[in-house]
């Protein structure tokens, strides 16, 4: 997805996906809780850009809630974005339900496709295409009895802040498994659209995502100490028309606290996030219609880097292929000076605190799971930022730079 449109998409779905502090209990009834924003903006790539957002915390329970927007620009992009999340059965239950939902059309974007998005692929690589896209996934999340959720579960997922009392989950943090039926489609139109690639040619999949998560971190919005694991298997079981394909991911996230900065800073924290994925079926063979098919996804389902998250200066899915390798650090300061409690518009909400951070990325993918391999010739990234916590949401905006172009965004939440 092109740079200019991610920062959209990311506000939309970022700000979603921040955990809600209310809790699965009897309370009091109360005035509806909505907020609806319209918003405007203007890029090269889109054109003149407006739309509206609107969250309902509280959405017929008190922990869950209700998102939609949606955006239309002069070049006829648009896209449309719903998702309700943290539903449960019963104040008791272990189970957390929730579902997104995404349509999008998008008018000549950059692309990289087939060899355009190998490690050894360059800059001027790109193409411009339409594009058609829709990704839609159901969640239900059960938390498990270790730790901090052996008893009263779903506030002990949804708490913001918690202790870490230990280094396994069955005694600390809060553990669950996330399944997500899911369907994604993309249909590209335009020069170069049918470009031979290694990946399937197939424009949509579905099937099953499961994810195992390990919370161990003592804040869910600015962590200090802890860790953060994740492990995910993709399956999609093909059909009469379609290879069937898998792939699995693991992400590894460790904070440690360095103390004050006399003078300076009041919290000074070092992040570490570790990243890899591979696709095991990449070179096994399927008959469809009587003809050998490799088991591998479409390439917008592959693993990919560049984006929001990891290799910061590259745009969304720059690189893809069957396997991936990275690492992201942070150095993040809260400095003892606070102004934004003055300053008109912020003085409208709580901004409890700010935060200064400098940022580095490496990576690659590759055509086979090497860690020789993946550790030659990565890509990087670098760059600094600014954060604020608004009313129980981090805002982040960042300008990183690396072998390619440079790129500023601004989003919520915290990278890892």
């Amino acid at each position: 997805m092109n740079k200019s449109l991610s920062k959209a998409v990311t506000l939309v779905t970022a700000f979603f996906c921040s955990p809600m502090t209310a809790m699965a209990e009897k309370q009091p009834p109360k005035a509806l809780d909505i907020e609806i924003v319209p918003f405007a903006f203007s890029t090269e790539v889109m054109g003149f850009s407006a739309g509206m957002a609107g969250l309902w915390k509280g959405a017929g329970q008190p922990q869950a809630s209700l998102f939609a927007a949606g955006l239309g620009s002069s070049t006829g992009t648009w896209l449309s974005f719903i998702a309700a999340n943290n539903y449960v059965l019963a104040a008791d239950s272990r189970w957390l339900f929730g579902g997104q939902f995404y349509e999008a059309d998008y008018k000549q974007f950059d692309y990289y496709l087939g060899n355009a998005a190998s490690n050894d692929s360059t800059f001027d690589d790109r193409i411009k295409l339409d594009s058609r896209e829709a990704q839609h996934h159901l969640s239900v999340r059960y938390i498990l009895p270790w730790g901090a959720a052996q008893e009263n579960p779903i506030r002990a997922a949804l708490i913001p802040k918690r202790s870490v009392d230990g280094n396994v989950p069955w005694n600390s943090g809060v553990s669950s498994i996330d399944f997500r039926p899911f369907y994604k489609a993309q249909n590209l139109t335009g020069v170069g659209a049918d470009i031979p690639s290694a990946f399937s040619d197939n424009s949509e999949v579905w099937g099953l995502e499961t994810r195992f998560k390990w919370d161990n971190r003592d804040s869910t919005t600015n962590p200090t100490q802890g860790s953060l694991s994740e492990f995910i298997v993709t399956v999609d079981p093909g059909s009469d028309n379609r290879a069937n394909w898998w792939k699995w991911e693991a992400s590894q996230s460790w904070y440690w606290r360095l103390g004050e900065w006399e003078a300076m800073a009041k919290e000074q924290v070092f992040a570490l996030n570790i990243y890899t994925a591979d696709t095991p079926s990449w070179n096994n063979i399927t008959h469809i219609n009587g003809q050998a098919e490799f088991n591998r996804p479409p390439e917008f389902a592959s693993v990919r880097l560049g984006g929001l998250y990891r290799l910061r200066s590259f745009q969304t899915g720059r690189f893809a292929d069957r396997s991936a390798l990275s690492y992201s650090m942070e150095y993040r300061v809260i400095p003892e000076w606070q102004p934004l409690g003055d300053v008109p518009v912020f003085n409208w909400y709580d901004v409890p605190w700010w935060q200064w951070v400098l940022f580095a990325d490496v990576g690659r993918v590759a055509d086979d799971y090497n860690l020789k391999t993946l550790h030659e010739d990565m890509k990087w990234s670098a760059g600094a930022g600014m954060r604020f916590q608004v009313e129980g949401i981090v805002v982040r905006s960042e300008m990183a730079w690396g072998s390619e172009e440079g790129l500023f965004r601004v989003m919520i939440n915290q990278p890892f």
